[in-house]
């Protein structure tokens, strides 16, 4: 048996839009937990001002001596800034660089903070403030639940670790420069798309521009059965990419037709483009080696337009951990290494963790059928749990298209940040969210009116309990001029309580809408399930929500707002390995079983890299998706292998 001494701790993080969950189990087998802004930021209030450079404070960040030492502080007064309920972009006006300090200092036992130059005229008890790490989130999470110090290196550890960095760059644009290289004459595919539209009965029909920023058309075809019609032309293509190196672009996609027969001139273009100098260069037949084009086109610039950022945010955890191993969440709900890991693959990583903490939770609970309801700070995660996972092989995520094994989950704007408006419509909550910079209106740093304000105003939150120092006068004057807005435009007076009741029940018929297009709409019903209420801030909405669904049971399990870290505790190392066939059932069932084991043995080895025993390897799951002949949607079946497919 091995000694605590020697056992690494197992650290388990879930990094949201607005917070960074953790929980930790330390060599001698207990539980530590940690929640921190995902700005890899630490909140807290001052309590007395002992000296020009030196404060004591209030926090609850459970931090070593000197934890935070190297730290960028800044008093967080909005009372100079933008507070409009209209604006999520509203900053404290504090935040140049001149009014920040570093911590030169921390002593937890005394509660004392010292800085390296005298405070601002401002800072006094009470004042709000904030400690900034240029660590990412989940290290800072690390160093409070490990107890060290800024500057030390951590101790020996195994992290596990959910993020939406990818998901949130999609949304906000804010990806690698990427080119991609299509086969001559396709040069608008994706620019066409499906050609359905967003909005039948919108008028001014508005297309989001593509993820990459030009198309370059290849000289080359393939035949439907992988035959060369046109051979491969890379000489023509090295004005095209000079030309995008020189502009910046490093970045490529590559999706050429008919490549899932043969993907040669697929790796041909990436080898030659990062020959001359491109860093990242993403092939559409060695992430969706599958029919169709489009698809596999839009997995590929995803892939690319991401990979970069992924990769850095990876390569910076990586560094801080030393010699201590990393496994990374996919969408489906395993974990995979950070060398084997594709953005394709994180756009669903953190909800991934929360279906599978929901499912945990039922079954400690004894129940088998579950719907996981998880609300966050930014959005709310639904999915179904019926003793087994449901996956899907195609997804969405903000506009784009990916071709790859997930957990079917359901995500609506809706949450602890939501953002609440009023415009033309009537009252709005979200989409729009006030992240963790600057947050809810009651963080104290001009952030608009939230969904989390509201709970406050309605006594659903109590302050002394929050970890962060929260400001209900802040929340009362943001709601206070949502009113006035709603009074100028309509003429009608309402009272705080009753817009914040208001707002809560929109929030509510938002959920439980999606939780409707995951159960209703697929022919479940949601009354057979019990609701597991989970994240930061689905206790306080899971009655309202079960309500309006016909849901009489409610769960709400322990560390509930760090359920999401403790279903990546407890989710599997896995592979997933797929092949398409192509062919009428009749003419291929007999050739069916050894295709699967084939199968099983190429994903039993890939688990077996992460050094598993080959004994300790099952294969849980044999999915066949067949389609009727003439149709384009597929029906999966869960098949054992041996059996006939066919009655």
């Amino acid at each position: 048996m091995t000694s605590p001494e020697l056992r690494p701790w197992q650290v388990w993080i879930d990094t949201g839009g607005t917070f960074t969950d953790c929980l930790a189990r330390d060599p001698a087998g207990r539980l530590h937990r940690a929640k921190v802004l995902s700005s890899s930021s630490l909140r807290g209030a001052v309590a007395e001002v002992l000296a020009a450079d030196l404060l004591r404070i209030r926090e609850d960040w459970g931090a070593a001596r000197d934890g935070v030492r190297g730290f960028r502080f800044r008093l967080l007064s909005p009372s100079d800034a933008n507070t409009s309920t209209e604006s999520v972009d509203a900053r404290p006006s504090i935040a140049s660089v001149d009014a920040e300090r570093t911590v030169v200092a921390y002593d937890p036992a005394a509660g004392t903070l010292r800085l390296d130059r005298a405070l601002p005229a401002d800072a006094r008890p009470g004042a709000a403030f904030e400690v900034r790490s240029e660590e990412e989130a989940p290290v800072l999470a690390a160093r409070l639940v490990t107890g060290t110090a800024a500057g030390d290196a951590l101790p020996p550890l195994a992290m596990r670790l959910a993020t939406t960095r990818g998901t949130n760059a999609l949304l906000e644009r804010r990806g690698a420069p990427t080119a991609l290289f299509i086969t001559r004459g396709f040069g608008d595919l994706l620019r066409i798309g499906t050609q359905q539209r967003p909005d039948l009965f919108a008028l001014d029909v508005r297309r989001p521009e593509p993820l990459y920023s030009e198309a370059v058309e290849v000289d080359e075809r393939l035949a439907a059965d992988g035959s060369v019609l046109r051979p491969l032309d890379l000489a023509a293509l090295e004005p095209a990419a000079r030309r995008l190196l020189a502009a910046g672009v490093r970045v490529a996609a590559v999706a050429l037709m008919h490549s899932f027969r043969d993907p040669a001139h697929e790796r041909a273009v990436r080898d030659f483009l990062l020959s001359l100098g491109f860093v990242h260069v993403s092939c559409s037949a060695d992430l969706a080696p599958l029919i169709k084009l489009l698809p596999r086109a839009e997995t590929a610039v995803v892939d690319a337009y991401l990979g970069p950022v992924i990769g850095d945010y990876l390569a910076g955890v990586r560094a801080a951990l030393g010699d201590g191993r990393l496994h990374v969440m996919t969408s489906a709900g395993g974990l995979v290494r950070p060398e084997d890991f594709r953005a394709k693959d994180s756009l669903l990583s953190g909800p991934a963790g929360g279906v599978v903490g929901a499912a945990l939770a039922g079954r400690r609970g004894g129940f088998a059928r579950v719907i996981a309801f998880d609300m966050g700070g930014t959005s709310t995660d639904v999915a179904r749990f019926d003793g087994g996972f449901e996956y899907v092989w195609e997804h969405e995520v903000g506009g784009g298209r990916i071709v790859a094994p997930a957990l079917a989950i359901e995500s609506v704007a809706a949450g602890g940040g939501s953002v609440c408006t009023f415009d033309a419509q009537g009252l709005r909550v979200g989409p729009e969210s006030a992240g963790a910079q600057p947050g809810p209106a009651c963080y104290g740093a001009g952030g608009p009116l939230t969904v989390t304000d509201a709970n406050l105003l309605l006594g659903r939150i109590v302050p002394g309990r929050f970890a962060i120092p929260v400001d209900p006068r802040a929340a009362a004057e943001a709601a206070d001029a949502l009113a006035a807005r709603v009074h100028a435009a309509t003429g009608e007076r309402i009272g705080r309580e009753a817009l914040a009741a208001g707002l809560v029940d929109i929030a509510d018929e938002r959920m439980a809408d999606a939780i409707r297009t995951i159960s209703l709409r697929r022919g479940y019903d949601p009354a057979a399930y019990a609701l597991v209420a989970f994240g930061g801030a689905g206790g306080q909405h899971a009655c309202g929500v079960a309500r309006r669904l016909g849901i009489r049971t409610v769960v709400v399990p322990p560390d509930a707002g760090l359920l999401s870290a403790l279903g990546i505790g407890h989710a599997p190392v896995e592979r997933f390995a797929e092949r398409q066939v192509l062919r009428p059932l009749e003419d291929s069932e007999a050739e069916l079983p050894e295709m699967a084991s084939a199968l099983a043995a190429q994903a039993t080895a890939a688990v077996a890299r992460e050094g598993v025993s080959v004994d300790d390897i099952d294969v849980p799951r044999r999915i066949v998706n067949l389609r009727y002949a003439g149709q384009d949607s597929t029906l999966s079946v869960d098949w054992d292998g041996a059996s006939p497919l066919r009655p």
